[in-house]
């Protein structure tokens, strides 16, 4: 007769393991080629079956919000961090930078963040948390004079959307020409740039890698 006692626990590590797979193979490819890979193609280079894959992960949406559910966190981290700096320019500075250096580093993360997913609800609350956050950097820069009158949140979008067509041979070499351009984009922003804009687009923030 079957020992029940035994069979429990192993049943419970191999579906751990499994899932433990499934996400660092899901990482590995959302990181380098996006999040259009077929669930089945994620399935055969973790080396499960489709089947197996479904049952730890329903849809396309819980596997990214999974994969995705620490850089996510990370990332609210640091807009709160940077809504604790007494320097408002910095802050917004900061954060700008180190989310162009994740864009430029995982396009998979990037693509995963600017995404609606209305059935992720823990991903979909961080994601609110973050643009509330962004927001908020925004208005308090320009609220000490720092950056220009005009800017507006969803010129961010734009940041983002130029950001990801950087490619420039490799990780390390995109990841310098990302950081250059973002630095051109800075000084852009800065108060003291008089020249006036034409008037803010409203680009809804998953617009930014469609």
């Amino acid at each position: 007769m079957r020992d029940v006692s035994t069979t429990l626990p192993r049943l419970r590590t191999d579906a751990a393991a499994n899932r433990a797979k499934i996400l660092d193979t899901a990482r590995e490819i959302f990181s380098t080629e996006g999040l259009d890979v077929p669930m089945s193609e994620i399935a055969r280079r973790a080396g499960l079956g489709v089947a197996t894959l479904y049952r730890r992960f329903p849809t396309k949406e819980d596997l990214v919000a999974a994969a995705f559910a620490e850089q996510m966190t990370e990332c609210a981290g640091l807009l709160d961090t940077a809504l604790a700096d007494p320097d408002p320019w910095h802050a917004f500075c900061q954060v700008v930078e180190e989310v162009c250096a994740m864009q430029a580093k995982d396009r998979g993360f990037s693509k995963a963040f600017v995404t609606a997913f209305p059935h992720a609800s823990e991903f979909r609350a961080l994601r609110e948390r973050a643009e509330r956050g962004l927001a908020e950097l925004v208005r308090r820069a320009q609220a000490a004079g720092m950056l220009r009158r005009d800017f507006h949140p969803s010129d961010l979008t734009l940041l983002l959307q130029a950001n990801s067509g950087i490619h420039a041979g490799t990780p390390e070499a995109t990841a310098d020409a990302s950081r250059r351009f973002v630095a051109y984009l800075l000084q852009a922003f800065r108060a003291g740039n008089t020249a006036p804009l034409p008037r803010p687009v409203a680009v809804p923030l998953e617009a930014a890698l469609s």
